[in-house]
């Protein structure tokens, strides 16, 4: 008897019902390779792998799940190179680290994530925050919570009163002396130890402030922060740890010892030079613009009040740049990746970015296809996300239009597959 229930659980587990297909008719298609969308296809998904890609409408056998999108165009999920999952954007949100306990901001966090991932971004790099990043991350991958696929830094590193020093605008007996352990540095051996810091704590990469911010309470929105020998120890110390470096910057000379030092990406670029343009495609750095942050922050610093007042000089001067500064680095022949920045612009509308991106001469294709399997091969997973392809992970999205004759559409998705899981339909 006990046999007969052994062979019955076996063939159980041999069902049909657990080798279940997803098939996704697909009315347009692109793959995020070739350079246009293709008519009347079928992607079929096994548990969390795109296991083929057929001509026409395949039909279902067994115990097979349709899909209908006959109406939609179907394309790989977006990857953002640049989101602060933790925070959003609002009006006297400087008092929230005195207020706000870290459940408060952990719940916030995983609001925002859940956000994102329905807007269509199924893989998201986070560069920077408290360290509940981190903690998200691994909530996400284990299934506790909704949300993109996260990267994430932990905490940002900067330098002594610099741009991430957390410590900035508080009052004198609060502010204290932090050090690499909170992400502030002064020399090579604390960058180091920063570093080693974050890998102890689980980031997935480095991101350093090697100029002046717009939002952090500090007067300097663009100087350099870093001297050469620290950033060559921060950058030397996270190759050894199989990491690789993001760099905010404004200022030219920032980016410039930045790129010279050997960091993957520069995100925001605000007064980038020539011989800033030239060292990019020298040394094959990309530039990441957050074009909607810098619109973002311009528009919210007329309201009054709405920063405080070393802040909103900051903002005023610095947010209408970018736009043209990517416009220019673009016919330049820099390489762009797609980030934006998102929380300090309202979370969801990380599509507006490619919006502005066509705009300043990106056409709809380029624009794109930098938030694809440009971004996956700078997260080093271009074997896995970034495309629609044969044993690939299926992060799937529909939008109604075709984003490569109207790239806005992408701003209203309306099917997200992350991991072969269907989250919206």
């Amino acid at each position: 008897m006990k046999q007969l229930y052994l062979l019955a659980g076996l063939s159980l587990l041999a069902s049909p019902l657990l080798a279940q297909r997803t098939l996704i008719h697909c009315g347009n298609f692109f793959d995020g390779i070739g350079n246009a969308v293709q008519s009347q296809m079928t992607v079929v998904v096994e548990g969390n792998k795109i296991t083929a890609i057929q001509k026409g409408y395949t039909s279902p056998a067994g115990q097979d799940r349709v899909v209908d999108l006959k109406t939609k165009t179907v394309l790989p999920g977006l990857i953002d190179m640049h989101v602060h999952i933790e925070n959003e954007t609002r009006r006297g949100a400087t008092a929230d680290r005195f207020t706000q306990n870290v459940p408060d901001v952990a719940y916030q966090a995983a609001k925002y994530a859940k956000t994102t991932l329905m807007a269509g971004f199924t893989t998201v790099r986070d560069l920077g925050g408290s360290g509940i990043n981190v903690a998200l991350r691994n909530a996400v991958n284990r299934g506790l919570v909704e949300g993109p696929r996260i990267f994430t830094v932990g905490k940002s590193i900067a330098t002594t009163g610099g741009h991430a020093d957390p410590t900035n605008g508080y009052r004198s007996d609060l502010m204290g002396d932090p050090g690499p352990l909170e992400g502030v540095i002064n020399g090579p051996e604390e960058g180091r130890k920063a570093v080693r810091q974050r890998y102890k704590e689980g980031s997935d990469l480095i991101k350093i402030t090697a100029t002046g911010g717009v939002l952090s309470n500090a007067k300097d929105g663009q100087g350099p922060q870093f001297t050469e020998e620290e950033l060559k120890a921060i950058v030397e110390t996270a190759k050894d740890y199989g990491y690789p470096v993001a760099a905010h910057a404004h200022g030219a000379e920032g980016m410039k010892r930045a790129i010279r030092a050997g960091v993957q990406t520069i995100e925001h670029g605000t007064y980038m030079d020539d011989e800033a343009i030239e060292l990019f495609k020298k040394n094959g750095t990309y530039y990441v613009p957050t074009i909607i942050a810098g619109k973002t922050v311009a528009d919210s610093a007329r309201t009054f009040g709405y920063y405080p007042a070393l802040v909103t000089p900051k903002a005023l001067a610095i947010g209408p740049k970018i736009q043209a500064t990517f416009g220019k680095a673009y016919k330049a022949g820099v390489n762009i990746a797609f980030g934006t920045d998102a929380g300090v612009y309202i979370h969801g509308y990380n599509a507006k970015e490619f919006e502005y991106m066509v705009e300043a001469g990106m056409p709809p294709l380029a624009a794109v296809k930098s938030a694809l399997m440009t971004n996956a091969k700078l997260l080093n997973m271009d074997t896995q996300i970034g495309s629609i392809e044969t044993g690939k992970l299926a992060d799937i999205i529909a939008v109604d239009g075709n984003p490569l004759q109207d790239v806005k559409t992408l701003q209203s998705v309306r099917f997200v597959m992350k991991d072969g899981k269907i989250y919206k339909q």
